[in-house]
């Protein structure tokens, strides 16, 4: 898959979780956050920073504490903080990740796709997307 495809088969999947989520509405992780909600997205915060996100509901310490396993990880944090999530997932559960911009290098993409996830980075913002095509 190119990663115009790529970007397309994750539109479809409906469970996501932003890893780096502030409830700050001044942050781009508050924005992507909410445009995913109000696309129709069933969407998780996880930041270990906070409880709560600024419209009330539940900000999560840790991908494995979400209620429900995500279709989609979209990441917007540094690329060591993306490592560090990355080396605790299973590919085989959580297959699909998307590396918002600044949060990769070279070694998180090649780690990624190394271990089998199904990678979005290139430029790619999930929030520019769902604006321009959602």
């Amino acid at each position: 898959m190119n990663n115009e495809e790529k970007m397309k088969h994750m539109m479809n999947k409906k469970v996501w979780a932003v890893v780096g989520a502030s409830n700050n509405p001044e942050k781009v992780s508050n924005r992507i956050y909410h445009t995913l909600k109000s696309n129709g997205y069933e969407t998780y915060a996880v930041n270990p920073s906070y409880d709560k996100m600024d419209d009330g509901c539940k900000c999560y310490p840790s991908i494995q504490e979400l209620p429900k396993v995500p279709d989609c990880i979209d990441f917007v944090v540094p690329p060591h903080v993306t490592l560090k999530y990355l080396e605790k997932l299973d590919p085989q559960v959580t297959p699909n990740i998307w590396l918002q911009p600044g949060t990769y290098d070279d070694n998180v993409v090649k780690y990624a796709e190394d271990r089998g996830f199904t990678v979005v980075h290139e430029g790619a913002c999930a929030m520019a997307y769902l604006n321009l095509h959602g």
